[in-house]
């Protein structure tokens, strides 16, 4: 049985998890972390993670970007594995996190679905299929409530697809104020945020007289719930190191 402190764990996702993990057999919360501290599924929830009494075996962490880095720094000192989910990491965050997996294993994925990510290996594998000679436009969908924008899976998908080229590739989010052609050299990425969207993310190759779509429709969170909690699982026991889902994917 493995304990997973959950960071989070009176949001929307943070909630998710939670029932998930009640479903299943080889692991459980001990503990929570939120500004929320309602204790309502049965676990206790501390305010920060400096503030945590219980001992776990990995941190699950749906939160907020702010909350990521005293949260590794936790981990850190007390040599705990972390499954970090949060979306909308600065630079800086992303370094830090890089600088955990040093001494601890890190998890790090923007998205926790695995049809994702085989969107992402398809994307890559049509852009070396196809090349520059088709245009590359990403569009992403999620609920009003989204904070962030665009999402990190979109950010994600157009890293994967840069790197398939030998030439830098820019990333244009916006073309209303522009009066010029299309740069061959560029991804578009736009953003739609309305209703109860979970998540679309649409990968588009347009060439001459030809278009192909690639797409992926998330109908409910679950489906992050169950990738983080597998990614937990995965992770405990492992050295020190950044992990991703294709690690996961792999078994390696």
């Amino acid at each position: 049985m493995i304990d997973i402190l959950l960071s989070g764990c009176n949001g929307k996702m943070g909630r998710v998890i939670t029932a998930a993990v009640a479903e299943r057999d080889d692991c459980r919360i001990v503990a929570g972390i939120d500004k929320n501290t309602a204790q309502e599924a049965g676990f206790p929830v501390f305010e920060s993670p400096e503030d945590v009494t219980v001992k776990a075996d990995v941190i699950i962490d749906f939160s907020n970007p702010s909350a990521v880095l005293p949260l590794l720094g936790y981990a850190c000192d007390h040599t705990i594995p972390a499954v970090i989910a949060t979306t909308g990491l600065s630079d800086e965050q992303i370094g830090a996190l890089k600088q955990a997996a040093e001494r601890i294993p890190i998890f790090f994925s923007a998205n926790m679905s695995l049809g994702v990510n085989l969107l992402l290996e398809l994307s890559k594998m049509a852009a070396r299929v196809l090349g520059p000679s088709f245009d590359i436009e990403i569009v992403e969908m999620h609920h009003n409530q989204k904070l962030d924008a665009p999402s990190g899976t979109a950010l994600m998908l157009a890293d994967g697809i840069a790197e398939e080229f030998d030439h830098p590739m820019r990333y244009e989010y916006d073309r209303h104020a522009k009066r010029c052609k299309r740069d061959r050299n560029e991804i578009g990425i736009h953003a739609v945020r309305g209703g109860t969207i979970v998540g679309e993310h649409q990968v588009l190759f347009a060439g001459h007289d030809e278009l192909i779509t690639l797409s992926h429709s998330a109908r409910s969170k679950e489906i992050f719930a169950t990738g983080s909690i597998n990614a937990a699982i995965y992770l405990h026991g492992k050295p020190a190191g950044l992990y991703c889902m294709a690690d996961l994917v792999e078994g390696k």
